[in-house]
């Protein structure tokens, strides 16, 4: 089965502020993303996630949070099971939400963070023929998620991280990554995606990116699971 990658919200890094959180779908996701220790409880968590927003999308269809939030969970599903299937579906969701928002920053980040992460997984060439996932749509989705993010640590981290995932050198990560340490922390995962553009930064001001690079793949969505 090929290995496909989703992250988001990241969107959607460390465990501590998450496990405070109530249990909401958004919060279980984020539980399953950051602080699982293994796969079968990371699983657990996203198929709760899941069923919920789709009993929610079952009563009102076009509710935005649950849409965003059930393909969210199919795509953390897809990327723990490998499954190519689900990844494409994924990417459909998060394309379509994104053009009916097309100012919602966080439905920019995941369209984003889609395409960068099965790049990341698998290579510019085979993300493309497998998944239809390319750099270019992704950095420009992840500039617009930035953008209309504000000075939030949550958008500007996460494009930090996703382009050093990618490249130890890209030009802008570290800049994003300084925004992001600096940004504004409304909610638990912008203090979670400030606090890995700290951790990143140290190495990046050492002038040690591939330490960096190392760093940023772990404090990603499921960086560090094991099983």
């Amino acid at each position: 089965m090929i290995r496909v990658a989703s992250s988001v919200c990241a969107v959607v890094l460390l465990a501590a502020p998450v496990a405070t959180l109530a249990a909401t779908p958004r919060d279980t996701l984020a539980q399953a993303a950051f602080s699982a220790s293994d796969k079968a409880t990371a699983l657990a968590r996203i198929g709760q996630a899941k069923a919920a927003v789709d009993a929610v999308l079952a009563r009102a269809p076009g509710d935005h949070e649950a849409r965003l939030l059930s393909a969210m969970a199919l795509g953390y599903r897809a990327k723990l099971n490998r499954s190519r299937g689900d990844a494409v579906e994924a990417g459909k969701l998060f394309a379509a939400i994104a053009a009916a928002n097309p100012r919602d920053a966080e439905a920019q980040a995941a369209v984003g963070a889609w395409h960068l992460d099965a790049v990341t997984a698998l290579g510019g060439m085979m993300a493309g023929v497998a998944l239809g996932a390319k750099k270019a749509p992704g950095f420009a989705a992840m500039d617009r998620a930035v953008a209309l993010g504000g000075d939030r640590a949550m958008f500007s981290g996460l494009s930090a991280l996703m382009r050093l995932a990618l490249d130890a050198n890209d030009a802008r990560a570290r800049a994003l990554a300084e925004a992001a340490a600096r940004g504004t922390t409304p909610t638990a995962l912008d203090q979670i995606m400030q606090r890995a553009a700290a951790a990143v930064l140290v190495p990046l001001r050492a002038g040690n990116t591939r330490a960096a690079a190392t760093l940023a793949k772990q404090l990603l969505p499921f960086g560090r699971l094991t099983g």
